[in-house]
């Protein structure tokens, strides 16, 4: 069996071998970011290498990882406890050039001066804008020939570069600030289907407790807290660049919400919240899917009290109503333009209450 062999992707088989000579030279100084289902982490140790340090955004990927009980594997943060003194670095190309941005200068401050970054990806995400990014970072990009519709980069020569920086905008119509990091959906903007959810927030029911799921940067969370200072508050995204973005925007604005990393709801009890609002992501990686949604929706209805409410924002094409009613419970319309439908749906009263 090839190291190729580990890997489903045709883009992982690719980084792991164009990786494959480097790899038994570099056994303790290997680092992997993107990994999205364990396949460049197992491919390293496959090839020798004694331990691996591993970032990957999503924490449903992480605990994917960690699963497997294998003490070769860490995971860390993005940041100089993941990089310092790598000599090799697996990248999965992010589509952002921010975020790849971000994770090219950090390699270049805290890895080895004889770094070589072995970053792949699909051709049809990949642009030549990809170069540039990493030409920033790096003295030397080289590029590998393409097979499968994949292609490698390779990065040398660190140069020079200042600490990313987080960026933050002020959006006077709301009066609030929001920060980002690289990489996150919508960075320092406020999304359209955001601004559609937010002016229904008028007509929000009384809360004590209340949950901003897939928060993003926190925009929904913190404006939940400005209604209701006294509330609790949680946001909560299954990115960790989501997670960084939504704390620094809490903090811009002096607001005590709880930020955390979940998936999904995991985290929380059942029945244990009045209030979810949520702007359902329909993209798994490049492929349209309302999967994601439905199974939000489910945790939802879970989490929420008898009586609580999920108020949700959906473009009016789709057909999420009847299920909302399905899984949650009573769903009634609170907006609806061309453009986006936001509902409110009443979490059923539950067997066990219903008999007591």
């Amino acid at each position: 069996m090839t190291l190729a062999d580990l890997a489903a992707d045709a883009a992982d088989r690719l980084i792991l071998d164009e990786a494959a000579a480097l790899l038994p030279l570099h056994t303790a100084d290997v680092v992997v970011i993107g990994d999205v289902d364990g396949a460049l982490a197992l491919g390293a140790l496959a090839a020798g290498v004694e331990s691996v340090r591993v970032h990957q955004d999503s924490v449903v990927a992480e605990r994917m990882l960690a699963a497997l009980g294998d003490e070769r594997i860490r995971s860390e943060e993005l940041g100089p406890d993941l990089l310092d003194g790598a000599t090799v670095v697996l990248l999965r190309l992010p589509k952002s050039l921010d975020e790849l941005d971000r994770i090219a200068s950090l390699i270049a401050l805290h890895a080895a001066p004889g770094i070589v970054v072995v970053a792949g990806g699909r051709l049809k995400y990949m642009t030549t804008g990809m170069n540039d990014v990493l030409a920033r970072s790096f003295g030397r990009i080289d590029v590998s020939h393409a097979r499968q519709k994949s292609r490698v980069l390779f990065a040398r020569e660190p140069v020079a570069v200042s600490a990313p920086v987080e960026r933050k905008q002020v959006h006077a119509d709301i009066d609030l600030t929001v920060a980002a990091v690289g990489g996150v959906f919508a960075g320092t903007s406020v999304d359209i289907g955001t601004r559609a959810l937010l002016a229904t927030f008028d007509q929000l029911p009384a809360f004590e407790t209340a949950i901003d799921l897939g928060s993003g940067t926190g925009i929904l969370a913190a404006m939940l807290k400005r209604r209701r200072p006294d509330a609790r508050v949680i946001a909560t995204d299954a990115s960790a660049v989501a997670v960084e973005s939504a704390r620094s925007t809490m903090k811009a604005n002096d607001l005590d919400v709880e930020v955390l990393r979940d998936a999904g709801l995991a985290s929380q009890p059942d029945a244990s919240i009045d209030l979810i609002v949520l702007n359902p992501p329909f993209h798994d990686g490049g492929a349209v899917t309302t999967d994601i949604a439905l199974d939000l929706f489910a945790q939802a209805a879970r989490v929420l009290k008898s009586g609580g409410e999920l108020w949700t924002v959906w473009n009016s094409h789709l057909t999420y109503k009847p299920d909302l009613s399905r899984l949650v419970g009573s769903t009634r319309e609170v907006a609806r333009s061309a453009k986006f439908t936001v509902t409110a749906s009443r979490r059923r009263v539950r067997e066990l209450e219903a008999d007591r």
